[in-house]
């Protein structure tokens, strides 16, 4: 289930993840043109700067988070702004946005905070039903890399990535990378949509 306090915390601005600047990682990976402007879905979309980031860039982006009070900051950030850009409250997890199919999904540690291996995988899933064919998700998740620490991103093993992501879509690159604004270990996991569902593991009898 969605975090229970997450409308709290934008109420108390405890908003660690709020840096108010678009994320490093996604801006290099859209400006190195590995994903074309086109129907883009920010999961977690907080209080906007991503979403707007890329609608500035052409994208037509729908940015959907569970906090109304998020979603009401972002839409603020929209007025006067001539953008292909709309927010809406929507719990994710509980099912996909009926807006689709998208060519590029992006959530900032939207999926690492459930806790449960089917809340993952159903996750993953969803995201496996807005994209569209030869559609990319980039997801940016909290490592168990690094040295231990008492804050910061819940924590995932490349393991746990895997076995969320792999039965619904295809994943191109999982590699080592940092949420700079706390200096975290990250998951870069990209991922695209099957063409063809993932075959059994195999072994030599």
């Amino acid at each position: 289930m969605p975090h229970p306090s997450w409308n709290e915390s934008y109420a108390s601005g405890q908003l660690p993840w709020d840096t108010g600047q678009p994320e490093r990682l996604l801006v290099e990976f859209v400006t190195s043109g590995a994903v074309a402007p086109g129907a883009a879905l920010e999961v977690g979309a907080g209080t906007g700067t991503n979403a707007i980031w890329m609608a500035e860039r052409g994208f037509d982006v729908v940015g959907v988070d569970v906090s109304p009070l998020a979603v009401e900051r972002a839409q603020a950030k929209m007025k006067g702004r001539a953008l292909r850009c709309r927010f809406a409250t929507w719990d994710f997890l509980g099912a996909p946005p009926p807006d689709r199919p998208f060519q590029f999904v992006f959530d900032r540690g939207c999926f690492h905070v459930f806790d449960e291996p089917g809340e993952r995988q159903r996750f993953a899933a969803h995201v496996a039903e807005v994209l569209a064919p030869g559609g990319l998700w980039l997801s940016l998740i909290g490592s168990t890399e690094g040295l231990p620490r008492e804050s910061g991103p819940p924590r995932r093993s490349a393991c746990e990535v895997a076995i969320a992501v792999e039965p619904a879509l295809e994943i191109v690159e999982l590699r080592s990378a940092e949420f700079l604004d706390n200096n975290a270990a990250a998951w870069f996991c990209l991922s695209r949509q099957r063409i063809v569902p993932a075959q059994p593991s195999t072994r030599h009898d």
